[in-house]
């Protein structure tokens, strides 16, 4: 009996088929082969990565041991999320015990009862002008920040100003990776390679007290950092502004901890205008600054308040977009005329990722662990004190609770930076000595799960102090 020949289109199908069927999960021990590694975009340029690739493989409390078994303690909490230690089994039990009963709740059709519980419990804990508020649940930073500018966008449409659509950001700050959050960042190394952004984003410079742009000094400056935002939106005419929106300790300019009159202007500025304030704490918020959130460490809050990595404690993907009784009565009405918040995601109140936060808040809770983290946090700051007196290096110390960061000066007196700058050195001499920490050029940052103790702190320092003292001696 003769064949009859395949199609070619017919041909690509069985193949691909057969191919489906072969492929298999490759060892833990080929994941280290480059030409497997490759295939992985990380955050580093992948050519350089898989020269000298770091995977872990475990992780228990405060530290993490890689795919060779190298143990590391992890001083930034995988990046400020592990709040409340790795494998912690009261955590893993509730994640556990709700897979048994439900994963994923169908997002287009209603929620689920973990969703509400946890809704409801941030909003218990967050700022007072929050408690009949609303929350929309979501799965990460960019989601969270996303969303905060969609919501008070809408937020103007639905109150009668349609013409309030531009966001004014900061430079030096970060607020994610989706277009939108991206184009309210202000880190020109992250921001060009994607260009051009969204329209609508204006910025403006961050609290950098001890390098002012402005070349003031403080208290005498008057805040101009502050007071110029209210400029900005005269200028560009205050029915086109929507909302100021910052990290009330900002990151990635290197801990940027505001004077205390900075914060209470802002808000007294927007008020004035109309205009709602946003909160990014996507790092700072669920205890990283020793209270819930950093809005209540710094006394002022926000219009919409973002939060996330922490929440979870690195267990689910989980985040948070969290509004005022105000903003969220606006959503509120006619179904004809009122279409609530517009804004979806497959993942939005997962019951596994909420019932994760939740159980990760209610360890914070029942541990204490915001009193830990103030407690910690001042032992960690006298520590970097103390490095400093020894080795003079340390321009500024700034942060709150178990979120601080230095700055590295040559010489203290004229704020000379190092040049060639040594913060890489000294994070990777850091690496190679089994501490986990952010190193950029000029500034290094630390922070520890909310359950560090007396001990792990001061492995932290010790490790510090070992891979300063060998940069500088390198030096010589």
């Amino acid at each position: 009996m003769a064949t009859v020949p395949l199609s070619r289109a017919a041909s690509r199908m069985l193949h691909s088929y057969s191919g489906a069927k072969m492929a298999q999960t490759i060892s833990q021990e080929q994941t280290l082969d480059p030409q497997y590694l490759k295939k992985l975009f990380a955050r580093a340029q992948m050519s350089e990565f898989v020269k000298n690739p770091l995977l872990m493989a475990k992780a228990e409390g405060m530290y993490y041991w890689d795919i060779n078994g190298k143990k590391y303690l992890d001083g930034i909490s995988g990046i400020y999320t592990v709040n409340v230690g790795h494998a912690n089994p009261t955590v893993i039990e509730r994640i556990r015990k709700q897979m048994e009963v439900l994963s994923f709740s169908p997002p287009m059709h209603g929620s689920n009862p973990v969703a509400v519980q946890l809704a409801n419990k941030l909003l218990d804990l967050g700022p007072s002008n929050m408690k009949d508020g609303a929350v929309k649940l979501l799965s990460g930073g960019s989601e969270a920040t996303e969303a905060a500018i969609k919501m008070a966008r809408q937020y103007h449409k639905l109150t009668g100003n349609p013409t309030k659509y531009k966001i004014i950001s900061r430079y030096q700050s970060w607020h994610g990776s989706t277009l939108g959050s991206l184009s309210a960042g202000g880190l020109c190394s992250r921001q060009t390679v994607s260009e051009p952004l969204a329209p609508g984003f204006i910025k403006v410079f961050p609290p950098t007290c001890y390098r002012c742009p402005f070349a003031k000094q403080y208290p005498e400056c008057d805040i101009t950092c502050a007071s110029l935002i209210e400029n900005v939106i005269e200028m560009e005419g205050s029915d086109t502004i929507a909302a100021v929106m910052l990290e009330p300790i900002g990151h990635t300019g290197g801990i940027l901890h505001p004077p205390q009159e900075y914060l209470p202007l802002i808000r007294e500025i927007c008020d004035r205008h109309n205009v709602l304030l946003i909160f990014d704490e996507i790092i700072t918020g669920v205890g990283r600054t020793g209270e819930m959130f950093a809005a209540q460490t710094l006394g002022v809050e926000p219009d919409i308040l973002c939060t996330g990595k922490g929440m979870s404690g690195g267990y689910a993907a989980l985040a948070a977009t969290m509004c005022s009784d105000t903003v969220a009565s606006a959503f509120w009405g006619d179904i004809e005329s009122n279409p609530g918040f517009v804004e979806g995601h497959t993942f939005e109140g997962n019951p596994i990722s909420c019932v994760a936060g939740l159980a990760v808040i209610d360890e914070i809770l029942e541990q204490d662990l915001l009193s830990n983290t103030k407690k910690m946090g001042a032992r960690l700051r006298q520590g970097l004190l103390d490095i400093d007196s020894r080795h003079g290096i340390f321009g500024d110390i700034r942060g709150a609770g178990l979120f601080l960061g230095v700055e590295l000066v040559k010489d203290k007196a004229s704020k000379q930076q190092f040049d060639p700058p040594i913060g890489l050195t000294i994070g990777s001499k850091a690496l190679e000595r089994g501490l986990l920490c952010r190193f950029d050029p000029h500034w290094m940052a630390f922070g520890p799960a909310l359950v560090a103790n007396e001990e792990t702190i001061d492995e932290l320092l010790c490790i510090l102090e070992e891979s300063i003292s060998a940069t500088l001696e390198g030096q010589e």
